[in-house]
């Protein structure tokens, strides 16, 4: 196969999911793996793509210098945090409530998921997250064992990202994961950064039952990676502000269990 033809293969890969792993080009392109090491090399000297431990992703418009902190496309953990408060406590005591006891769960990094962890406490749970915010909330629940993946911290969001492997993310498989997401539609659930696209879809690689924690605003918007189709997603919880016609659209689109919630005040 000739450079030119890998090269293809690799930027339509990346093109489609905006992220890529080197499983996946050993597997799918017809090259050895320190050729494939040398393509990608050359790719990111013409700055084509960007390597990361792993794998390699698209380049984002106007990133930041080489050698700055990591960093994810979105609003800064602290300032979401403040938006439609009242509504994400409300979906995250619903979410806490589906909690049994002495089980397994998954909580992905994220301002609505968060609001669940006040309401965890006494049930003996073991927790996967990758946001050391969930981490820090859990942590004065004495019997509520913590399990964190390895991997680069991304300091506005104060989460863990663990795309590059099976070997940065630990022996853990869940009864259930409950999931966030930047924007919803028939077509599926989206995120704004290749990297959390990666890292949820590992989430749901380990997991039985996926809840998606969104507020109402979530479902106006669709733009960015698709994580997952509707398909995979065990149940809905919003709020009831809204439009019932973006509500009867996902239903008729296979997500059959929604729940609408009324804001906190």
């Amino acid at each position: 196969m000739h450079a030119a033809e890998r090269e293809e293969i690799i930027l339509d890969a990346i093109r489609s999911k905006g992220f890529t792993t080197y499983r996946y080009l050993e597997a799918n392109v017809e090259a050895s793996p320190a050729t494939i090491r040398r393509d990608l090399a050359r790719l990111e000297k013409q700055e084509k793509i960007v390597r990361l431990h792993g794998g390699a992703k698209a380049v984002e418009t106007g990133s930041k210098a080489a050698g700055s902190p990591p960093s994810l496309a979105g609003t800064p953990f602290e300032k979401s945090l403040e938006l439609n408060i009242g509504t994400k406590r409300a979906i995250g005591k619903a979410a806490a409530a589906m909690c049994e006891s002495g089980e397994g769960i998954i909580i992905d990094g994220g301002t609505t998921t968060y609001q669940m962890c006040e309401h965890l406490a006494e049930r003996n749970l073991q927790v996967l997250t990758n946001s050391l915010y969930i981490v820090n909330a859990l942590l004065g629940q004495e019997t509520t064992q913590l399990i964190v993946p390895s991997g680069p911290i991304f300091r506005e969001q104060n989460i863990i990202l663990a795309p590059a492997g099976e070997v940065s993310m630990p022996n853990f498989h869940a009864s259930k994961l409950f999931l966030g997401a930047a924007a919803v539609s028939q077509r599926g659930i989206f995120q704004a950064d290749a990297l959390l696209v990666a890292s949820q879809r590992r989430f749901l690689d380990r997991t039985d039952k996926v809840i998606l924690l969104v507020d109402s605003s979530k479902l106006q918007t669709t733009s960015g990676a698709i994580v997952c189709g509707l398909d995979r997603i065990d149940r809905l919880i919003t709020d009831d502000r809204a439009d019932p016609k973006l509500i009867d659209t996902l239903r008729e689109a296979g997500l059959r269990h929604i729940d609408l919630v009324q804001a906190e005040d």
